[in-house]
């Protein structure tokens, strides 16, 4: 008898290149942009490539301290399940869960991709929006991480006047929506169709206990590998890309055109860095190095505050998602609470350094 052969299956296709760069491009933009940004200027400025090289790698280590402490309190947040306290903001009359919610915003260690997701699941459970605006105005500006990165960055001061500015933010967005709901505004805040899932929102209907002492679970130590590693490669490429593009400001940029647009110490240039920052923000953690550049050339410490509060708001990816969310109306007020805080914020924080 005769060995019959197997039969022959068909290898698959390999896949399309486009596919392939595509994917790569979904994946690792950021990487990609800061190795396109190196590639120009050793073909066009190979003295600055190489000087951008320099100041990138001391940058990164002038903030080591400080990255890893950050990485290590969002990865013990994850871990522990602390995170999932938040959901212990929305009980009690509404000024209180305006004020609790304001409170956990500020210091509430929530990734941007789970806000959005987040603040659905708290409108479709009944949660009124008042409480809800002010954990979303005050969610995307600050977290315990965010507080290290920021004092090593820009100093302890200033991030304390952020996360006051967070929280004063939250408070003014819920007792504005508060006082709009009362008189009968704002109701029904969701598009049709949006529901209640997504990445954070199950936080939010299913409660756990929190386990402050994780390493006693094999689960939650694996889980604080990952937030550890996943942490870092976020940080690692937001600020490289940062610590780039604070080079080439600082190489290309002239001091004065900085001074004559967000310097001195009027009205006008914490307006225009309010505005500037809608557009111009890149990531709450790539803001700081160039924030500090910007200090450094002349910008006024008022117009750096409501840049930062303004473009952590206000980002356009973060409106593309809240525009997806909410009806007209309620987008409407968000960015109009938004920009107004985030200038009454830097107001208040340059007329406290002319003391």
């Amino acid at each position: 008898m005769t060995d019959l052969a197997p039969p022959t299956l068909p290898r698959p296709a390999p896949p399309r290149v486009p596919a392939i760069l595509s994917h790569l491009w979904e994946k690792e933009r950021v990487w990609l942009t800061i190795a396109a940004i190196l590639a120009a200027m050793v073909l066009l400025a190979p003295p600055q490539a190489v000087a951008t090289l320099g100041f990138t790698a001391d940058a990164l280590l002038g903030v080591i301290p400080f990255l890893v402490l950050s990485i290590a309190i969002a990865a013990y947040a994850g871990a522990t399940g602390a995170d999932g306290l938040i959901a212990r903001a929305f009980t009690g009359s509404p000024a209180t869960m305006v004020v609790i919610a304001a409170l956990a915003g500020a210091l509430s260690p929530f990734c941007s991709c789970g806000v959005i997701p987040l603040i659905a699941a708290l409108l479709a459970m009944g949660v009124p929006l008042s409480a809800v605006m002010a954990f979303w105005l005050a969610s995307p500006i600050m977290d315990p991480s965010m507080f290290v990165l920021t004092s090593g960055v820009l100093g302890v001061e200033f991030a304390v006047a952020k996360t006051l500015a967070a929280i004063g933010l939250g408070l003014f967005g819920g007792f504005a929506v508060m006082a709009l709901t009362a008189s009968g505004g704002l109701t029904d805040p969701l598009r049709d169709g949006v529901g209640n899932g997504g990445c954070g929102g199950s936080r939010v209907r299913t409660v756990k206990p929190v386990a402050w002492a994780f390493w006693q679970d094999p689960a939650r130590v694996a889980k604080f590998r990952r937030e550890v590693l996943k942490t870092t490669l976020f940080l690692l490429k937001w600020l490289t890309l940062a610590f780039v593009l604070e080079s080439l400001m600082v190489a290309y940029v002239p001091a004065e055109m900085v001074v004559r647009a967000v310097g001195g110490d009027g009205i006008a240039p914490i307006l225009t860095a309010t505005l500037v920052g809608i557009p111009a923000y890149l990531n709450g953690y790539a803001a700081l190095p160039l924030v500090g550049g910007l200090i450094g050339q002349g910008m006024a410490p008022g117009a750096a505050l409501s840049f930062l509060v303004a473009g952590g708001v206000t980002s356009i990816p973060a409106a593309i998602a809240v525009w997806a969310l909410v009806r007209p109306p309620v987008f409407a007020l968000y960015l109009g609470l938004s920009l107004s805080g985030a200038f009454a914020a830097g107001l208040a924080f340059q007329l406290w350094g002319m003391l």
